[in-house]
């Protein structure tokens, strides 16, 4: 199968259009948001050079499934899914922060720790936690959202402080934030599976908080598998898990961490296949379904001919 990349899609009543890190947002002027899960990979902020077969489809079944699994907590952007790999919804104006929820000692909140940093956001850490140790309780550590380059921890007090968000909409988006984790928590156990850490975007729309974005996927979360989590962790061994950390590690150990002059390397088709490989694997470990590949000599047309006969029954 062929990775799509790119696309750009003629679609009635476009008002503008943003293309991100891995997806590709198309604003409509009856209020719809359509965005395309391309096969586009990021990895410490750096779009890669070779998109992964599948991964986009993965990422927005997966996001759908938990969106409709969550609705009971708070109303959500989508709308319907029209194609294995776009999913409509409403607009929403987005807060300019990012809800990341951690509850072990693991990736970024690690790597801080590690080099002596023992508060994060302005949450305080205890000493003496090990690399992947489950932590007291699950903590908020948000972070700005850049439009590009990298986002930045930040703290509740600064963002009420600076006017990012309201304090009593802050209050509201951390219960939230804390429900959604909880949520998912519950839903990884039954599957074997520990959620590490996670992040949630949200928006406002007539007065209301949505939220938006894909929820508890790979690229947004991390997950470990439970089973051996204790002895590996007794034995400072590395977690066995599925997210997208499998490929951060990758590119680490081949020189590379988003930093200016390195050098992203070679991405092989038996690299890209075997992260494929890992994205279904994730899928299937957490839907109810077997992954079922979209094939499709043309995805791009069948993107666009999905998209086009929801919009035209639905106007």
């Amino acid at each position: 199968m062929k990775a799509v990349v790119k696309t750009s899609l003629n679609l009635p009543g476009l008002k503008s259009q943003y293309t991100g890190k891995v997806r590709d947002v198309y604003f409509l002027d009856n209020g719809y948001l359509v965005m395309v899960a391309t096969d586009r990979i990021s990895a410490f902020d750096v779009v890669l050079p070779e998109g992964i077969p599948c991964k986009g489809q993965v990422l927005n079944q997966l996001a759908a499934q938990f969106l409709d699994l969550t609705a009971d907590i708070l109303p959500n952007w989508k709308v319907a899914v029209p194609d294995p790999m776009v999913t409509i919804g409403w607009q929403c104006e987005p807060y300019k922060v990012e809800m990341v929820v951690r509850s072990y000692l693991a990736g970024h909140a690690w790597r801080e720790y590690k080099a002596g940093k023992r508060s994060l956001c302005g949450v305080p850490l205890p000493e003496g936690l090990r690399e992947n140790e489950k932590l007291p309780q699950p903590i908020i550590t948000p972070t700005t959202k850049a439009a590009e380059g990298h986002d930045e921890d930040i703290s509740k007090e600064e963002i009420i402080a600076r006017g990012i968000v309201p304090a009593d909409e802050y209050e509201q988006l951390e219960k939230y934030t804390l429900a959604l984790f909880r949520r998912g928590t519950e839903i990884a156990a039954g599957k074997g599976l520990i959620l590490v850490d996670t992040k949630y975007e949200f928006g406002k729309r007539d007065g209301r908080i949505f939220l938006m974005d894909e929820i508890h996927t790979p690229d947004s979360s991390r997950y470990f598998y439970s089973e051996g989590y204790e002895q590996r962790l007794r034995n400072g061994e590395h977690q066995k898990q599925l997210s997208k950390e499998f490929v951060r590690e990758w590119l680490m150990a081949n020189g590379f961490q988003g930093q200016a002059g390195q050098k992203v390397p070679e991405m092989t088709p038996e690299v890209v296949g075997g992260i494929t490989d890992r994205y279904i694997e994730l899928y299937e470990k957490l839907s109810p379904e077997p992954f079922r590949k979209a094939e499709c000599d043309d995805i791009a047309a069948r993107i666009e001919n999905n998209i086009l006969n929801f919009l035209q029954n639905n106007r």
